[in-house]
Order: structure tokens, then sequence, then C-alpha cells
């Protein structure tokens, strides 16, 4: 195993720093006229196309896509089969998540101009939400939950969750966790066509107005084809840690947390700033010593070898400015002041502060939300919040007086656009002046 070792006072440093953190996409060509197909054939055939899909990608032999709902019954029996300890675990987490997002709920509100204009803004709830959750390699749980809830505490009317089912098997925990989110409706569908199903709709299916959740690079490029007909929450890429140590926290810990980022898969990224050189020294002993410890070494390997890296940079304020460059997914903070230096973050999409802050607290239990901005889109997007369910509507009412100060300033700058229309349109509501005809 190889990790990267770059030093900031190196003349080519810049530039080893960018192949580093660039996303180098590879030719999507394949999977983007795949999709297209797909997506196409789904909003053309509507069930028929959906069956065909789930049979010849997730191994079954669905007959009708009625087959393709999970009711109550067989979410009740897969909830029997996990473990009290696992379910416990799952609902203490709901609640946190649930607590914290209640804070990020948007009212609306109304003021009024001295001369009774009413001016404000009316906040709703989506309609429906279609929320998509991995499903094969592993099972996530921890996923449904952050997706879910934040839409339940937003007041969106109905959740519908899909969820590949190969050789129709759904992980128990993620149904679990569905009940305990609160999700309507289940279907065990994946990959484009799951996404192409609940952007237009089927006849089992309903369409939805937003769809969140993770993905493949199926599912990803899916999502962006039907933007537009549909609301996404983002297109994510590899999960990625960025952390700044000053030396003080056991080299073992920091060694973990970017091991555990490594699990994700082999494009994962985690990066090591520090001003101490004999402390990353440390930390690559405690990579090469806890890596063979663990199940997924092989990928962690694979991920290491490829994105990681241990920086040495001059002092912390040298890291702060790193971090804004780079604008990481998970930004950790292990140092003896760690809220003096967040205050000078302004690009990150989480922010874990002090030793005893792991990133693994953050895709679980802590209470904000997991599904963060990647590949430095922390530049201008958020997290996924309750915001991200909710709609905002412009109200205005302009009283007669109101009218009498508007007409004069819209006509006159109608005019100014060459839009006669709209300048009568204005002058029509002035009571102290005739429309010009």
């Amino acid at each position: 195993m190889t990790i990267t070792r770059l030093r900031t006072r190196d003349a080519d440093f810049d530039q080893r720093l960018e192949r580093l953190v660039s996303h180098e996409q590879a030719d999507h060509a394949s999977v983007l006229a795949t999709v297209r197909e797909i997506v196409a054939d789904v909003k053309a055939r509507g069930d028929a196309a959906l069956v065909e899909y789930t049979n010849r990608f997730d191994a079954r032999t669905v007959a009708n896509a009625a087959e393709l709902e999970l009711d109550g019954r067989a979410r009740t029996r897969a909830a029997e089969r996990v473990a009290p300890d696992l379910r416990a675990a799952l609902a203490a987490a709901a609640e946190r998540i649930r607590r914290y997002h209640a804070h990020q709920r948007l009212e609306s509100w109304t003021y009024a101009d001295e001369d009774g204009t009413l001016l404000g803004q009316q906040v709703v709830p989506l309609d429906r939400v279609g929320v998509y959750v991995p499903g094969g390699k592993a099972a996530y749980p921890s996923s449904v939950l952050m997706n879910v809830i934040p839409a339940r505490v937003a007041g969106v009317g109905e959740v519908v969750m899909a969820v590949p089912a190969p050789r129709g098997e759904v992980a128990p925990a993620v149904l679990v966790a569905a009940g305990i989110a609160g999700v309507d409706r289940v279907f065990t569908i994946g990959g484009a066509q799951a996404v192409a199903a609940l952007t237009y709709g089927t006849a089992t299916i309903p369409a939805v107005d937003k769809i969140v959740g993770p993905g493949n690079a199926y599912v990803a490029m899916a999502k962006a084809t039907v933007f537009g007909a549909v609301g996404i929450d983002m297109i994510a890429g590899p999960s990625e840690i960025l952390i700044v140590c000053d030396g003080g926290t056991d080299p073992d810990w920091i060694a973990m947390d970017m091991l555990a980022q490594a699990e994700h898969d082999e494009r994962a990224q985690a990066i090591l700033l520090s001003p101490d050189a004999a402390y990353l020294d440390a930390v690559a002993a405690s990579i090469e010593r806890l890596l063979p410890t663990l199940a997924r070494r092989d990928i962690i390997r694979r991920a290491i070898d490829a994105r990681a890296a241990l920086i040495e940079v001059v002092d912390l304020d040298e890291a702060v400015a790193l971090v804004n460059r780079i604008a990481p997914e998970h930004l950790e903070l292990s140092v003896a002041e760690p809220e003096a230096l967040a205050r000078k973050v302004r690009h990150a999409g989480a922010i874990f502060l002090g030793r005893h802050t792991p990133e693994a607290f953050g895709d679980y239990c802590a209470g904000p939300n997991h599904v963060l901005p990647t590949g430095r889109t922390a530049r201008f997007s958020s997290p996924l919040g309750v915001y991200d369910f909710q709609k905002r509507s412009s109200l205005i009412k302009v009283s007669a007086r109101g009218a009498a100060r508007l007409a004069p300033l819209a006509t006159c700058l109608a005019q100014g656009e060459g839009l006669s229309a709209h300048a009568r349109s204005a002058a029509y509501r002035d009571p102290g002046r005739a429309a010009d005809e």
C-alpha cells in the first residue's frame, strides 16, 4: 500500500494537489446511452418495461408490476428478522435526526408596507417524494432515515421508497428503517428504471415531485437525465473526508477515520493535513497496522492507494486555506480549539469539531444529515434538509394606495424595456393617471 505524501512547501504542490482532488470522469457515453434508452422505454411502456428491466437486472421472475410493491405484512415479517438491539439503535438514531431537523422547518411570513401593501412568503411541503435506497452490495438503513425523516418533518404528503431487491431480497434493516422513518409505500425496483418510474409514473408506481437518495452511476445519470421533469437532491460523487489535526490526537483514531472513509468504495478519498511531519508518519504507521484487521481491506487498500494523502502544512492557518480550496464533503477539525478554526471555514459539507467527533457519528446518529455535497460542490451547495422538501411562493397584495405608488415605477421601468403591454397593465392601476391608450 502506498499513501501519497505532499508538502505545501514543495514547488509542485499545487499541481499534485489538483490531480489528487480532481474527479476525473470516465467516459460516461455508454452509461448515458443506456440510461436514456431505459428512461424512454419506461416512460413509453410503463409497467411492462419496468417488469422487464427488474427481471433482467435483479435476477427476478416478477409476473406483473403489482408484485413489486411490498405490503404491510411483508414489511412486518422482515422487521421480525432484525435483532432487537439494531431496531432500538435505528429508533434512537431516528429520534436524534428528527429532533435536529425540526429546527430547519421554514414558516410562512408576511409584512405590510406603510400604504397597506402586503408582502410575504408562503411555505408549503411537496405533495409526494420518492426516496431511492441502494441495495445489493450493502444495506443502508441509515440512508433511509436521513432521506425520509426531513421529508416527514417538512410535512410531505406521501413518501414512496424504491429499493432494488436482487433475487427478490431486501435487507430487513432497510424495511425496519422505512417503518420508523414513516415511508408510505415501498417498491422493490432499482436502477435507472426506478428513477424513470418515479418521474413519469406508471399504472402501478405513482409519479413524484422530487427524487432524493444515493445510487450507482446509472442512478446518478438517470437523475441528471430526468431533472426538470422532476426535482432531485444532487448528483453525488465519491465520498470524501478531509482531516485537520494538530498532532494531539491518538494516531490510531485518525488512521481509523481515514480507513472508515476509504471503506465506502475504491473511489472514496481520505486526506489528512497536519503541520507535524512526525505525526503524519505515526498515522501512516497506524494505517499500515490497522488495515489488515478490517473486513473490507481490499476495497480500502485500493482507495488509499488511488486517492488518499498525508499533507504537511506550515501551520493551521494554511490548513484552513486548503480546506476552503478543496471544499470537502466531510471535514474533521481534530485540534485543541476546533470552534475557533471552524469560524474560518467557508466551504465544507459537514464540520466535525474536536478529537472525540469522528465522521462516523455523523453518518449514523449525531443528528445532522449525512447527505452532503461532494466533489467540491460544498462551495455552493448545502446538506440535504427540511428546506429541500418545502416550496416557497411569494405573496403580493397591493392596496389602492400602494398601486398609486407602484404604478408609475412599473410603468416607467416597463417602457424602459420596450414592453408597452406591461406598461399599460401597470398604468391601469394608477388611480391618479389615465392609462395611455
